[in-house]
């Protein structure tokens, strides 16, 4: 993902790319028949077109590029530097610089060419000054072959830079190589930065990011750094020491007292004065790393000493942990964004940022308009309320009091009455009476209550016979209930349906499951230890009856029959079964002139295997037929003597500018 800053850059072709992009793009846009006996204005004009639209493409084309690529004298000062260290500013500029060069010469040329074009006297040379012209074109841009190719190199490197804010909130994390960088960055962030027991394993800046007090952090972890002058430097030390510089964050040194990193506790402290000029500004944070093996304490008194003059300034604190145990680093985290925090706020009330603005705020004051002194109101009985001390005998008694005097919770009853606002606070406890002023209470109740009693209840009977109270569920007292009533009938339709749809749409149960004989059900049940015998009883029961009503049934139809039919003697062949094979059904159908009987003969051989030798040749048959409809049902062809051609004119063969060649296809 391209930093911050560096937006995303479109791919840059080769010089040879280049060529072809804006010579087949002319060739399609352009107009591409011409004769020789057209006016000469009209094929002057043929070819400036096509040398203006060849500049106006290159034109584009490295316009596009020139704009896309960012400027180094426009980009936050870390970023420039960064490209500087990766790219080398000088030949990143020259680059570009050769572009911008080419695409001056390139509209030169053509404006050249066009004026020529503008005084040919013929086809053929019109044709050879639009030659000339491209081909000076081309030239030029095949010179900007190592631009280019660099270019996309840049490009390629950019789109894979971590995204860094210059801006927000930073720990910046330094030290030489090998001391457990990477390994706390990836603990405190949801980073996940390679870690390997050797030396420069960091060859990049990688960023993590964190979440502290609702704020979001990013975690920037460098490179290591060798103690050795800047001139010396390589590429991967000098994006540390880019970071360092540039960047306002809260810088996190960390050392390793155990040696295990390769180097010596004094060369990382030499280190670290050695950097500190790029630690002006910034609070610091000396990170005593891997104490599970060796602690400050059971250092030497030479080694102590280098720490305390490191210790002893006042912008440097030190604080320990282990990324193996993992003890301390939390504190480490938290102890650098407070360290942080701190010093972001009070470098913006350093800042003059509030004399820019004082001058367009304006606090309103009623004392300005009359010079009248307005105080506060605070009523007297507030002003002589007693302040409420809990061990002061003299206090007011509050609720709290009189419930722990008599009896605590769950004997004492608050009284509710006591808070009435009255005209007599006599009265606050009274019982409502029976007799008041002579007169009995019960009097002022209506007179015709009881017969309004009765026509009420004479309606709820009415109502409950017509089956108002049927559904209770109808009676909804809010808006809501009536949403969730309406929403569970729908949900309870939907079930329905699905159910329905299930069973509808179910295996069906086989025939063998469907039929059974009282003799298997009786076997069944007597292999289950069951007694089959009242089954039995009652099956031979129903078939009798069912017997007795099927003959009285045919006695009826005969009797129906006798009387509807005719004495010919030739009706009565009607009747006559004569075709009494097996595989024969006589069905009879009442009709207006009388019975008829219809013959549902069912056939007597198999047209499946007719004409067969047996069931494996007809099955090898049948696969040849499948075999045959294959072509047909991938043209989508109806049958046989489809011969349908749904496209007279297929566009790839009819559409476009036709090529050199034979049209022998067309």
């Amino acid at each position: 993902m391209a930093s911050k800053g560096l937006k995303a850059i479109a791919p840059v072709p080769t010089a040879a790319d280049f060529l072809d992009i804006v010579l087949s793009k002319t060739q399609r846009k352009t107009p591409t028949v011409i004769h020789k006996n057209f006016k000469i204005s009209r094929i002057r004009n043929f070819y400036m077109r096509k040398v203006k639209f060849t500049q106006e493409s290159f034109d584009e084309k490295l316009a596009a590029i020139l704009t896309e690529f960012p400027i180094l004298d426009e980009l936050h000062p870390f970023l420039a530097s960064l490209m500087n260290v990766l790219y080398d500013k000088n030949h990143y500029k020259l680059a570009l610089g050769q572009l911008r060069t080419a695409r001056h010469l390139i509209d030169h040329v053509a404006k050249d060419y066009v004026r020529l074009l503008k005084f040919g006297d013929s086809l053929y040379r019109c044709k050879q000054l639009k030659r000339a012209a491209l081909g000076r074109m081309a030239t030029i841009m095949r010179r900007q072959k190592d631009p280019l190719a660099y270019l996309e190199q840049v490009r390629q490197h950019i789109s894979r830079l971590p995204a860094i804010d210059p801006n927000t909130r930073t720990l910046l994390i330094c030290g030489y190589p090998n001391v457990g960088k990477s390994s706390f960055v990836n603990k405190v962030t949801r980073a996940d930065v390679d870690v390997q027991p050797y030396a420069f394993t960091t060859k990049s800046l990688f960023v993590g990011h964190l979440d502290y007090k609702y704020l979001r952090w990013q975690v920037i972890d460098t490179p290591g750094i060798l103690d050795h002058p800047l001139e010396e430097m390589n590429t991967i030390e000098m994006q540390s020491i880019t970071a360092l510089a540039h960047l306002r964050s809260c810088v996190l040194y960390f050392m390793d007292l155990s040696e295990q990193c390769g180097y010596t506790v004094a060369a990382q402290c030499k280190l670290f004065h050695s950097i500190k000029p790029l630690f002006a500004g910034k609070p610091t944070l000396l990170v005593i790393n891997k104490i599970d093996v060796m602690r400050p304490q059971d250092l030497s008194p030479e080694n102590k000493a280098l720490l305390e003059e490191i210790t002893s300034k006042e912008d440097v604190k030190m604080v320990e942990t282990s990324c193996y145990s993992e003890e301390g680093v939390m504190n480490v985290k938290n102890t650098a964004c407070d360290i942080l925090l701190a010093h972001r706020v009070e470098n913006k009330l350093k800042s003059n940022k509030v004399d820019s603005v004082i001058n367009r705020i304006h606090v309103a004051e009623p004392k300005a308009r009359d010079d009248i002194v307005r105080e506060p109101f605070i009523p007297e009985a507030v002003k002589n309320r007693k302040k409420f001390e809990k061990d002061d005998p003299e206090r007011r008694r509050v609720e709290r009091d009189i419930e722990l005097e008599e009896g605590g919770a769950g004997v004492y009853n608050v009284n509710m009455k006591k808070n009435y606002l009255l005209a007599n606070d006599e009265w606050k406890n009274d019982i409502i009476p029976e007799i008041m002023d002579g007169k009995n209470i019960a009097d002022f109740i209506d007179p015709d209550i009881l017969e309004k009693l009765e026509a009420l209840e004479r309606e709820e009977e009415k109502l409950q016979a017509e089956g108002f109270y049927d559904s209770e569920s109808d009676i909804l007292d809010s808006e809501d209930e009536r949403e969730a009533a309406e929403f569970q009938n729908g949900l309870e339709h939907k079930i329905r349906s699905q159910a329905t749809k299930k069973l509808k749409n179910g295996p069906r149960m086989p025939r063998t499951g469907q039929l059974r004989t009282m003799s298997e059900m009786s076997q069944r049940l007597t292999a289950a230890g069951l007694d089959p015998s009242r089954i039995e009883e009652r099956a031979a029961i129903l078939a009798k009856a069912k017997t007795a009503a099927n003959k009285r049934k045919r006695e009826e139809e005969e009797a129906n029959m006798e009387v509807d039919g005719s004495d010919d003697d030739g009706d009565e062949a009607d009747w006559m079964d004569v075709d009494n094979q097996p595989g024969s059904a006589k069905k009879k159908i009442k009709t207006n002139t009388g019975v008829a009987v219809v013959n549902n003969k069912l056939p007597k051989s198999n047209r499946y295997v007719s004409g067969l030798r047996d069931e494996a040749q007809a099955s090898k048959a049948v696969k040849l037929r499948n075999l045959g409809q294959r072509e047909r049902n991938r043209q989508a062809k109806a049958g046989e003597s489809d011969r349908a051609i749904k496209t007279k004119m297929p566009k790839h063969l009819f559409a476009g500018k036709r090529k050199a060649g034979k049209t022998d296809r067309r």
